[in-house]
């Protein structure tokens, strides 16, 4: 997610706010809950749904009170949906007094979480590799256009003896961009390859 939001809807009298917040951890997601349940203790039902790690096998929900399965598994079901991960979303609902019944109470609550998602924008991860360049300052005049790279994310660049540079690149575009480097410095760059993880391109 690239930010936390907030949306409302009113459905026939009841209103709901749905919250996005992102996270990196089950201690972080029940921060934000306890925050969130302290703010609108008055609620009638705070529910919630997340997902961890980027294969998703941290999922948890709650529907808080409201009947089974009519309000935490539709917002986790959003943000599955939506093949996301390390997203907390909750849905605070004050009641109005008009019964919606299980279907509109699940249409709801997922309608709700969908829009916090939509409204907090979407990061597309893709599997990447990090890395470390470092080539002379002659050669690096020569690489420009591998650093400009659509795959390549640049973090950090430092001119001392040599030029280092340190980043982030798609996987699959490593075998591609090692050869390039090569063929651009006539083999004297040091490429480094780090650690496998999914990052945002």
């Amino acid at each position: 997610m690239e930010r936390e939001s907030r949306i409302e809807l009113v459905e026939r009298k009841s209103r709901f706010i749905g919250w996005c917040f992102p996270i990196a951890s089950e201690e972080e997601a029940l921060a934000h809950l306890s925050r969130i349940r302290k703010q609108h203790h008055d609620a009638s039902h705070n529910c919630w749904a997340y997902r961890l790690t980027p294969n998703g096998s941290v999922a948890r929900y709650s529907d808080d009170g409201e009947p089974g399965g009519t309000a935490g598994m539709p917002i986790l079901n959003a943000i599955t949906g939506r093949e996301l991960t390390d997203v907390l979303v909750i849905v605070t609902r004050y009641f109005g007094g008009i019964l919606l019944g299980a279907g509109g109470l699940t249409r709801t609550y997922g309608k709700s979480a969908g829009m916090a998602l939509e409204e907090a924008g979407l990061i597309q991860m893709l599997p990447g590799v990090a890395l470390t360049i470092v080539v002379s300052y002659a050669m690096y005049g020569k690489i420009g256009a591998l650093l400009a790279h659509p795959g390549l994310r640049v973090q950090d660049t430092r001119f001392e003896a040599d030029v280092s540079i340190e980043g982030t690149l798609r996987l699959e575009e490593y075998p591609g961009f090692e050869r390039d480097l090569a063929d651009a410095t006539d083999g004297t760059a040091q490429l480094t390859r780090g650690k496998e993880l999914l990052f945002p391109f």
